[in-house]
């Protein structure tokens, strides 16, 4: 059975017409400047969705998190940071990747193929993470995705996705608390545990 999760409300999309871009209008947009990275937006199913200014507690949780990956990741992986992953419909940006080879393999952003877990640490934007992006991220068939909860001071991971475009969802989530260890898997294997405590 799917991973039961928050609906999004009928007000998240305009009831009139608008505009859907595909990755590569997205692209031309970024390649005629049109957008720069000073513009705070992402790709998500489409739409041009604004992204939350990060909180001290948000980048301080990311780094720990990304320095406790980097400790246990086994040869052949590398991590990158709040840098986009390119998908059929979408281009978000996860605050940790999780990806296969070495970083100078890689002159394009990575495909969900290169891909071994995305990473969201979630504060305010932990609805967006439950619904929109586990939705995206289990449509591109991204194995393991985690949700750094730092509302409740969990760590949810979600594996085994499944269906496709709305029906989209992992079929297993399991939530470790701060007194728990959880593991660290990459590509079917389990290479390392981390402390929720110590992170969240």
């Amino acid at each position: 059975m799917a991973v039961q999760t928050p609906t999004e409300t009928s007000t998240d999309v305009p009831t009139y017409p608008i505009w859907r871009l595909s990755v590569a209008q997205y692209h031309q947009m970024i390649d005629a400047a049109i957008l720069t990275e000073n513009d705070p937006v992402e790709l998500l199913e489409g739409w041009l969705i604004t992204k939350m200014p990060k909180k001290p507690k948000h980048s301080h949780a990311t780094q720990l998190l990304g320095d406790e990956l980097r400790e246990i990741l086994p040869s052949g992986w590398f991590i990158n940071v709040q840098e986009p992953i390119t998908l059929a419909t979408s281009e978000p940006e996860p605050d940790l990747i999780v990806i296969r080879g070495k970083r100078s393999d890689y002159t394009q952003h990575p495909k969900p193929k290169d891909v071994a877990l995305v990473v969201e640490v979630s504060d305010s934007t932990l609805q967006q993470d439950r619904t929109l992006k586990l939705r995206i991220y289990a449509a591109a068939r991204i194995p393991v995705y985690w949700i750094l909860n730092l509302q409740d001071r969990q760590l949810e991971i979600y594996t085994d996705p499944a269906g496709t475009g709305a029906q989209a969802s992992y079929q297993k989530r399991d939530v470790y608390a701060e007194a728990d260890d959880a593991p660290v898997v990459i590509d079917g294997q389990e290479v390392g545990r981390v402390k929720v405590g110590e992170l969240v």
